[in-house]
């Protein structure tokens, strides 16, 4: 194999995903296996995006990579660096302090109006990604009870 240029693009995670994903299916289509390595690999990084809380173990995923542009004509006004719309699409923040990890001076650039925007947008475009329930909730309200009838 031989690099033609070298970095040319940059992929975002479910540009990624959606590679391997459809490699896998080809190879398993035409009956054919990759080399061993390539099958390991390819195994673990999808099982890497299908894990929670992984933004891409949401079945079915709510977006494609063809939303990618939509969300940086969006968040161009804000002037979100390349970089950082890449990290907004891959971890698709839901609250404040996880954007504050995305954008750099954070505070610094944008008040809490802009901020709560910004998250709207992410939102409205890659859909909104389930809460984990919190810890002690039972997510169902039954309350189970051993057999004398104690909780």
């Amino acid at each position: 194999m031989k690099i033609l240029e070298a970095q040319s693009a940059v992929l975002t995670n479910v540009e990624v995903y959606t590679f391997l994903s459809n490699q896998a299916k080809q190879y398993n289509d035409q009956k054919r296996k990759g080399p061993t390595n390539l099958e390991t690999l390819r195994k673990e990084v999808l099982q890497y995006f299908e894990s929670p809380p992984g933004p891409l173990s949401q079945k079915p995923l709510p977006f494609d990579a063809a939303v990618i542009p939509e969300l940086i004509k969006r968040l161009r006004q804000y002037q979100i660096t390349k970089g950082e719309c890449i990290m907004l699409f891959n971890i698709r923040p839901t609250n404040v302090p996880v954007l504050n990890t995305v954008i750099e001076d954070m505070e610094d650039r944008f008040n809490g109006d802009q901020q709560q925007e910004i998250l709207d947008i992410i939102t409205e475009i890659l859909g909104q990604f389930p809460q984990a329930p919190e810890e002690g909730d039972q997510g169902d309200g039954v309350i189970e009870t051993t057999e004398n009838g104690h909780s």
